[in-house]
């Protein structure tokens, strides 16, 4: 005997089938099973011996459950739910249909009905019809193939006598039902087979059985397929799978976003999505794949798509492409490493005038992405400026890149600023590498020290510029980058330009916005306030319970020339702070060169661009010592430096000297 897989049904019902025979389920009523239904509907409770246990017990639910045996009409779902019902398994449906029809060539003469895991017929196929949307479930029609199939959750046989309905007895048709499941191995529906005695026999069960178990198994192979496709559809990669001609099978959505195509373009050439530089045929010739390469596509629209692209060869023949956009993951790298401003025009301390203008013309620059061009002596906050413009812009959202021009080495200052392709000098990385534009790309750069780049980079910053593109060093094409330029200089740029040591077109480019950051000597008004912020902040992380400033000491640092500016004065009150033994910071604290008195003014090469600059500090320091030297009285200062009170009191408003830190 041909063995099928029939693990699932009952011992006992194997026995039973075969101890009719072939003879008894073709040539009529299988005897004693007529009698056997009689009694139940009599109300006996003890089985008589001509019916399955598995019949009996069901013809005793049927009749429990209050089922009239003489109406065999069909019980109906509402037309709403129906469509609901289908909608939802409209691939259950179009799976098993195929399977269906192959099954109906070995049944011509009896018809196979689909119905979900409630009872409810989904499809047919045959000459006698379950009409779709009927209820089958063992609770509404009575002992039936398919109702007694989800009631035992296994594959089960019901010959015509069995039925409980008289409509269903008396009709003569046997039937074998099988459930289908889907990968966790639940129930989601039923395939029944309906045939003729003649047509039914022992090898009927073991095809509905395979049939319902080759549905099972394109189910699950439809849900796995289901969830790669998502899973390839939310990876923020873009995923291109082609064939072994190199046409596309699939791109997922991210893919499609890279490359501005609406649709999958399954059957084009991958070249259609764009012309690749390096070429297709070196991306698709490697045999053993390639591993983020640096790739660069011209698209249709004239665009360009700069990613990284990794080609990994099936088996079968075929390659998966996956494409990462250069873009994203400087975005993702510089979130890791924390390039982004941290200061905003908050973190700026200040309430002199002159540091009030140079606020005012900050705000001023971050409302554009004009190149802006921040001046300042050596440790005045320029680079706090920068931030602080950066965070207020529309790019605050994007990365903040700085560079120090100056600490870049000539020979490398090219390839840091603008990067390098593959083998473009010895020691060069492996695919490229991309430079601190690209890295700034959507974002902004502050190019520190600007006044000490190499003259051959200036014509370079120059394009960038001019054109918005960088080029690599060894690169045959350029690459379009969106950034925004914030240069900064202690150097008179202007005089650069007449020494020919700086491009006088590249000084007129990065000077369209300008901000000059005022010496600390020239805003004495913020010392205190600087001083007192600076110790709040050393005094937490020192963890040292030191409050204030000592009057005395607050004086020296008033009267200091401060050449290293805010800097100095902050390490002047860290270094102070570590050795105060006092609530207050004491003149002892500080360092020698304030207990040694006022420094001389500067000198001009040292301060601030341009001759009116260095006027103002020499005013300011004379107007100081004068006022020292009196103990701080107006009158007597006006007097030695020949102007009227009114006029010394103008001018050290607008100097920013306060009298009261020069008396007794």
């Amino acid at each position: 005997m041909t063995e099928f897989p029939l693990k699932t049904l009952d011992v006992q019902d194997l026995d039973y089938m075969t101890s009719l025979g072939a003879s008894a389920l073709s040539d009529g009523p299988v005897p004693g099973l007529q009698q056997a239904w009689e009694d139940c509907q009599a109300g006996v409770d003890e089985r008589p011996a001509a019916v399955r246990p598995m019949i009996w017990a069901s013809w005793q639910r049927s009749r429990a459950a209050g089922i009239d045996p003489q109406d065999s009409d069909y019980r109906f779902v509402s037309a709403d739910p129906l469509a609901a019902t289908l909608h939802a398994h409209q691939e259950l449906i179009a799976t098993a249909a195929q399977v269906m029809q192959g099954l109906l060539a070995y049944n011509p003469r009896g018809h196979i009905n689909l119905t979900d895991a409630q009872g409810t017929t989904l499809h047919f196929c045959g000459l006698d019809i379950t009409p779709v949307g009927s209820r089958l479930l063992e609770s509404v029609q009575g002992t039936n193939c398919t109702g007694l199939a989800l009631a035992q959750d296994r594959l089960v046989y019901v010959l015509a006598e069995e039925n409980f309905a008289t409509g269903l007895r008396e009709r003569r048709m046997h039937c074998a039902a099988a459930p289908i499941r889907d990968s966790q191995g639940q129930t989601r529906a039923v395939l029944t087979l309906t045939a003729e005695p003649g047509w039914f026999h022992f090898h009927t069960l073991g095809t509905v059985q395979a049939a319902a178990e080759a549905v099972s198994r394109q189910l699950s192979l439809q849900a796995l397929l289901s969830e790669q496709r998502a899973v390839l559809e939310v990876l923020n990669e873009g995923l291109v799978v082609l064939d072994g001609q190199g046409r596309i099978k699939a791109l997922n959505r991210y893919a499609r976003h890279l490359f501005k195509v609406e649709a999958a373009q399954v059957g084009a050439s991958w070249r259609q999505l764009g012309r690749s530089e390096p070429s297709a045929e070196r991306l698709l010739g490697e045999a053993d794949g390639v591993r983020d390469l640096d790739c660069t596509f011209q698209l249709a629209d004239g665009s360009t798509l700069a990613c990284l692209v990794s080609v990994c060869p099936l088996a079968e023949g075929g390659q998966i492409v996956s494409l990462r956009e250069n873009r994203r993951i400087r975005e993702i790298t510089q979130r890791l490493i924390g390039s982004r401003a941290r200061y905003t025009f908050d973190s700026i301390q200040g309430r002199s005038q002159a540091m009030q203008d140079a606020v005012r013309l900050a705000r001023i620059a971050s409302r554009s992405d004009s190149t802006t061009l921040i001046l300042g002596e050596s440790g005045t906050g320029k680079e706090l400026f920068a931030q602080a413009i950066h965070s207020a812009s529309a790019r605050s959202q994007g990365p903040f890149v700085a560079v120090n021009c100056g600490a870049i080495p000539r020979e490398l200052v090219q390839s840091e600023l603008f990067g390098h392709v593959e083998g473009a000098f010895t020691g060069a990385a492996r695919g490229g590498s991309a430079g601190k534009f690209e890295l700034a790309d959507g974002g902004t750069i502050f190019l520190d020290e600007i006044g000490d780049m190499a003259f051959d980079a200036q014509v370079s910053l120059l394009r960038v510029l001019q054109e918005g593109e960088v080029n690599r060093v060894g690169a045959k094409k350029s690459r379009r980058v969106d950034v925004r330029i914030i240069a900064a200089t202690h150097r008179n740029l202007s005089q650069a330009v007449a020494e020919g040591a700086f491009r006088e077109d590249l000084y007129y480019r990065l000077n369209v916005l300008n901000v000059t950051v005022p010496p600390l000597r020239l805003r004495r008004d913020d010392i205190a306030l600087l001083a007192r912020h600076f110790l709040a902040r050393v005094t937490q992380s020192l963890r040292k319970d030191v409050r204030d400033i000592a009057p005395a000491a607050l004086d020296l640092l008033l009267s200091h020339a401060w050449p290293g500016n805010v800097r100095e004065l902050e390490n002047t009150i860290e270094r102070a702070t570590n050795l105060a033994t006092h609530e207050q910071i004491q003149p002892g604290d500080l360092p020698l060169e304030l207990l040694q008195g006022p420094r001389r003014a500067m000198t001009a090469s040292a301060a601030l661009p341009g001759a009116a600059q260095d006027l103002q500090g020499q005013q300011r320091n004379t107007i100081i010592q004068a006022l020292r030297d009196t103990g701080g009285n107006m009158r007597l200062s006006a007097q030695r430096l020949g102007v009227s009170r009114g006029g010394l009191y103008t001018k050290m408003k607008r100097l920013g000297i306060d009298p009261d830190g020069f008396r007794p």
